[in-house]
């Protein structure tokens, strides 16, 4: 360029005694004519000097070139690094998501999602992503010590096509700076609370950024998944098991079944995140919440406050006057947010149909089908001999302190859909779970999952606690009497006495379906034998079995109709029968004693000897009758009693021996609807009871709920005179369209297990 002239730096500035630091680059400098050289520091002048042959003069004329030249780099350009601004879950409940997941009956605005299926959220870039120069991907997180090594820290990268069974992220829209992506989670995955973040980063990875979304997700297991190991082939059971909120939980005994509407609610405000706490409340690893056993044997734990402080403490002592009397109960929702809004408070009280609701309302929530069964004459075996032992002196007198096995009028617990890969094939299905605390499991009072198919056969030996519940449905009931040395001699034993009318609510309607086919075989047929011997060759006492005995008398009681109702007499038909050719006479012991529901004796309130004489091939009833002034004051909760007969036919020394439970049963509720029900429209409902009792009621109390409908609440009535009508009116006004049920319940000290329902269909405005 004319005048102007380019110089290099001189070698001598590259030397162990450098005038200034070394230079990290060669530097190109422009001269203007005239202008002065920068002068040489006065070191570099000496050692010019001092060693001439490193510095050669070198012509005016030449350019000065050093050994290393590198050019200038221009100025980097100001690039602006990529970071997320937003993200949206796209949770809301009427979206594609929450539709696609069957998820969009909860509340809430988390992003509730099923895994083994795909959910989309949108990610709003401060400028346009382009995959040849960033890098994306997602992370989840849940559990208090996320690790990549336990699946609680999951890292979902961006690729171009989904694989099944694997988290990955696909791009499925992108507009501007908006991306939409499709991401895909495993069947396996972990269930629970996750916390999500973005990360963008450069190819290399350098300068990474990452967004932290202030919502959460909730990952549930997912029937409708064919890979999950809860999948539920049948939409209609699928509705039923996971979807519906309301349900049918029967009581009584099996010749007076009655029959109570409880509001599961699995949907309703707050219950997903108290079934999420109960979860973190327990003891498992996070990273075990993708196995479904593990969780429904957790829950069957928690439910009860035996020894962790569960949801519900048990109490079967009639004396409930520091909380609520479980017979009250017609609803899980508040218990679970009572227990949860208490930081974890066992809520007081509960038995095992409460425990049973509440069980099945938190498998339902976390996504695993389940349904509430009866078992009606429930064998309670406490030292694991799969028989069920009843001791008599010498007289035929019952010895109550070795009485410790107990048959209960009715126990209820739940059963549970889901894969057993841990167990041999074909015990998969439908699996016992128990949170009544019974017996301990491994120190905890749990029971199950215990294989349905396993049971029925026999197959004691497989996990979990599969003993416990065959003796419940299954066992022998074995009579013994007392010698004069001390010792006991098998004297009488029934095949046909536990595992009765096995009970739960039909699918798509409010009938009772009869389930007891599933568990045990036909009663009296060879395989029902076969799974019996089987059972009890891994029990306590393998060689025990019934011995068979000459047997011409038959002997039963018979329950006409629905049965006594309080308040009146109880009248019984005992009906035996002759079927030999010669005559047979025998006196018959009877005596009837107050029963909590689960098999344990309160006291004897009538005894009595009956003569009876049969004629060759006779049958002969014999009416027993007791009167309402006999148990007026005696009673306890479920008003049931057991009759014990007990006898030995003169002839052949036979011994007959007969046990069965009844109830006095309860008035309903009636609940009658008025007018047309439109949501967001005010009704009103009339509630009408009449004392069956000749007796005042004190301190009446009602509780009246109906999801869509009414919150739950509590209605004191006060006092209610012998056989006098109350009749009470709700008003409420529909929050959602759709079949509803209005259910209610009355409490007092003097009669328990009274309620009623009504069907209520809400149109839409």
């Amino acid at each position: 360029m004319p005048g102007e002239r380019l110089t290099v730096r001189s070698p001598a500035d590259i030397g162990r005694f450098p005038g200034a630091a070394p230079p990290t680059r060669v530097e190109l400098t422009i001269h203007k004519e005239g202008e002065k050289k920068p002068e040489e520091g006065g070191c570099r002048r000496w050692f010019k000097k001092m060693c001439p042959c490193c510095f050669k003069k070198q012509a005016s004329s030449s350019r000065d070139i050093t050994d290393r030249v590198e050019l200038v780099k221009p100025p980097t350009p100001n690039i602006v690094l990529l970071s997320v601004a937003s993200v949206d879950l796209l949770s809301s409940k009427t979206g594609q998501n929450r539709r696609e997941h069957h998820t969009d009956l909860f509340h809430g605005e988390d992003l509730i999602i099923r895994r083994g299926q795909t959910f989309q959220i949108e990610v709003e870039l401060n400028r346009p992503f382009n995959s040849d120069t960033n890098k994306l991907h997602i992370e989840l997180k849940t559990g208090g010590l996320p690790l990549v090594s336990k699946g609680t820290h999951v890292i979902i990268p961006l690729v171009d096509t989904l694989e099944d069974e694997r988290w990955e992220s696909k791009i499925v829209e992108q507009t501007n700076s908006k991306i939409k992506l499709s991401v895909n989670s495993p069947a396996s995955a972990v269930v629970g609370l996750y916390g999500l973040s973005v990360i963008t980063c450069s190819l290399k990875g350098d300068n990474p950024s990452t967004y932290n979304s202030p919502k959460n997700i909730v990952m549930l297991f997912n029937p409708w998944c064919e890979e999950d190991t809860v999948f539920l082939e049948d939409k209609d059971e699928r509705k039923e098991y996971v979807l519906n909120e309301t349900g049918r939980i029967y009581y009584g005994t099996e010749k007076q079944i009655g029959a109570r509407t409880w509001n599961f609610g699995q949907f309703h405000e707050g219950i997903l995140e108290a079934c999420l706490f109960i979860l973190e409340k327990s003891d498992m690893p996070p990273s075990g919440r993708g196995d479904p056993v593990n969780v429904v044997r957790v829950v069957s734990a928690l439910i009860n406050a035996q020894d962790d402080l569960g949801v519900l403490v048990g109490n079967w002592t009639g004396d409930y006057s520091n909380g609520v009397s479980p017979a009250a109960w017609s609803t899980s929702v508040e218990i679970l947010r009572k227990y949860h809004s208490s930081y974890g408070t066992p809520v007081c009280y509960g038995q095992c149909w409460v425990f049973s609701g509440v069980t099945t309302t938190v498998l339902r929530c976390l996504g695993i089908p389940a349904r509430s069964v009866t078992n009606f004459q429930s064998a309670h075996d406490t030292d694991v001999s799969l028989t069920t032992d009843v001791y008599f002196d010498e007289k035929l007198e019952p010895l109550d302190y070795l009485n410790n096995d107990s048959v209960w009028n009715f126990h209820v617990w739940n059963d549970c859909w889901m894969a057993r890969p841990d167990l041999p094939a074909g015990y998969g299905g439908w699996q016992a779970i128990d949170s009544t605390p019974q017996e301990t499991s491994q120190g905890t009072f749990r029971c199950g999952p215990a294989s349905v198919s396993a049971i029925r056969s026999g197959q004691v030996y497989l996990k979990h606690d599969t003993p416990f519940v065959f003796a419940e449905v299954n066992s022998d009931k074995i009579y013994w009497q007392r010698n004069l040395d001390g010792t006991f001699n098998q004297i009488h034993s029934e095949k046909k006495a536990v595992g009765h009318c096995i009970s739960t609510k039909a699918v798509g309607s409010d009938e009772r379906a009869d389930i007891t086919h599933l568990y045990k075989h036909q009663e009296g047929s060879e395989e029902e034998r076969i799974a019996v011997e089987t059972a009890s060759r891994h029990g306590s006492k393998p060689d025990m079995y019934s011995s068979p005995s000459a047997e011409d008398v038959s002997m039963e009681v018979r329950i006409d109709g629905e049965g006594p109702r309080m308040g009146a007499d109880a009248q019984l038909s005992i009906v035996v029968k002759n079927l030999s050719s010669e005559p047979r006479q025998a006196i018959l012991h009877s005596q009837v004693a107050v029963m909590y529901y689960t098999g344990v004796l309160k006291g004897t309130i009538k005894k009595e000897q009956m003569p009876v004489e049969l004629q060759p091939n006779e049958e002969k009833t014999l009416e027993w009758v007791l009167t309402y002034q006999q148990y007026q004051n005696q009673l306890v909760d479920q008003a049931a009693l057991m009759l014990t007969l007990s006898g030995r036919v003169n002839e052949t020394k036979q011994v007959l021996a007969n046990q069965t439970t009844f109830r006095m049963r309860t008035p309903d509720l009636v609940i009658t609807p008025l007018g047309e029900a439109v949501v967001g429209k005010e009704m009103a409902a009339k509630i009408t009871f009449t004392n069956p009792l000749p007796r005042t009621l004190k301190d009446v109390v009602f509780r009246v709920e109906g999801l869509g409908l009414q919150k739950g609440h509590v209605v004191v009535v006060g006092d209610v005179g012998g056989l006098a009508t109350v009749t009470l009116t709700e008003h409420f006004i529909p929050s959602q369209p759709g079949p509803k049920k209005l259910v209610a319940s009355l409490d007092c000290k003097q009669l328990t297990q009274v309620h009623g329902v009504a069907n209520i269909v809400v149109i839409d405005q």
